[in-house]
C-alpha cells in the first residue's frame, strides 16, 4: 500500500518516482561521541535532531491517521500512506541513536520527556466535537506542513554539505542524515498537499508557520544547551553553548547558514508557494540510489 508511481515537478523533474519507506538500519558500534572530530558544538547542534524527531514523527503519523477518513482523493490517500511509512522508519532510526547513547551512559530522557509532553499533550487530541474537532485536526496539519518545509530545507542542506566530509564526520551518521534528508526532499509536498486538500486558506498556512518556526528555534537552542551540558567529555567553559559558535560553524559550512533558513521560512509565506518548487528531487533520488543504508535495505 506504500507504493505509487507519480510525477514530481520542480527544479529537477523525475518521472515515475516511487514514494516508499526504505527499511534501513544503522550500526552505531563505532560511533564516536563527537562524530565531527574536534567539533562538539557542531556535533550536538545536529544531534538535536535525534532528540526531537522520534516523538515528532510518531505524532505526524498519529495526526495523519486521523486525517485519512477526510481524504476524498485516492491518489492522495496512497501518498499519505507512503509518507506515514517513511516517517515511522525515520522515528525508529533516530531513536536508535538515543538507545546507543543510553547504552553508553548518556541519558537524554529528561529532555525527550519534555518533547513527548509537547506532542502528546499540548498538541495531542482534545475532547472536542464535530466541527471543532476537525478544526483542531487541520490546525495540527498546518503545523506539520510548516515543520516539513523546515525539515526539507535541512535535508537539502545535508545533501549539499561537503564540509562535513572534509571535517572527517562519521560516515554512518552522515548516511543517516543524508538518507533522511533525501526522503524529506522526496516527500516535501506531502503534508502541504494534504493541508490544502482539506483547507486552502492562505492565513491557515501562514499561521502554521508563524507558530512553528519560533518554537522549533527555541527547542533547538535548548537541545544544544542540554547536550553540551550532558556531554561527559566536556567540562567547565567547554560545556557552554554560544550563538557565536553557531555563526562561526555556519561560515565554515558545517551548519546551515542562518540567512538561508530565514529566506526559506519567508518563501513559505509567498501566496504562490508550493513545495515542488523547492530543492531537487533528482538529487534526492540519486542519493537514495547510492546510500549504503538504503542499498542494504533494498537487498
Amino acid at each position: 500500500m506504500f507504493r505509487r508511481r507519480r510525477t514530481v515537478v520542480g527544479p529537477a523533474h523525475v518521472d515515475n518516482l516511487v514514494l516508499e519507506p526504505r527499511d534501513v538500519t544503522f550500526d552505531w558500534a563505532n560511533l564516536p561521541l563527537h562524530w565531527v572530530p574536534g567539533e562538539p558544538f557542531v556535533t550536538h547542534t545536529i544531534n538535536v535532531l535525534h532528540l526531537l524527531l522520534p516523538a515528532g514523527e510518531r505524532w505526524f503519523v498519529h495526526v495523519f491517521t486521523q486525517a485519512l477518513p477526510l481524504i476524498k482523493d485516492d491518489k492522495l490517500r496512497e501518498e499519505v500512506h507512503g509518507f506515514m511509512g517513511q516517517e515511522l522508519i525515520h522515528a525508529r532510526s533516530h531513536q536508535s541513536v538515543l538507545d546507543h547513547w543510553k547504552a553508553k551512559g548518556i541519558d537524554t530522557d529528561p529532555y525527550v520527556r519534555q518533547i513527548e509532553w509537547m506532542f502528546q499533550k499540548a498538541l495531542g487530541d482534545r475532547e472536542l466535537i464535530s466541527q471543532r474537532r476537525e478544526e483542531w485536526l487541520i490546525e495540527r496539519l498546518s503545523i506539520i506542513a510548516a515543520i516539513e518545509h523546515i525539515t526539507a530545507m535541512l535535508g537539502n542542506w545535508a545533501l549539499n554539505s561537503p564540509a562535513l566530509d572534509a571535517a572527517g564526520a562519521d560516515p554512518t551518521m552522515l548516511d543517516l542524515l543524508r538518507w533522511h534528508g533525501a526522503e524529506e526532499v522526496e516527500h516535501r509536498a506531502m503534508a502541504y498537499d494534504l493541508l490544502t486538500h482539506l483547507d486552502r486558506r492562505y492565513l491557515r498556512r501562514v499561521r502554521g508557520m508563524t507558530v512553528t518556526w519560533p518554537v522549533m528555534l527555541w527547542l533547538w537552542a535548548r537541545g544544544v544547551v542540554f547536550l553540551m551540558r550532558t556531554d561527559p567529555e566536556l567540562s567547565g567553559r567547554r560545556q557552554k553553548a554560544r550563538w557565536r559558535y553557531y555563526f562561526r560553524a555556519s561560515r565554515r559550512h558545517l551548519l546551515p547558514p542562518a540567512n538561508d533558513i530565514v529566506r526559506g521560512v519567508l518563501r513559505y509565506h509567498l501566496p504562490r508557494y508550493h513545495p515542488s518548487k523547492e530543492f531537487s528531487t533528482g538529487q534526492a533520488v540519486a542519493y537514495l540510489a547510492t546510500s549504503p543504508a538504503a542499498r542494504a535495505a533494498a537487498v
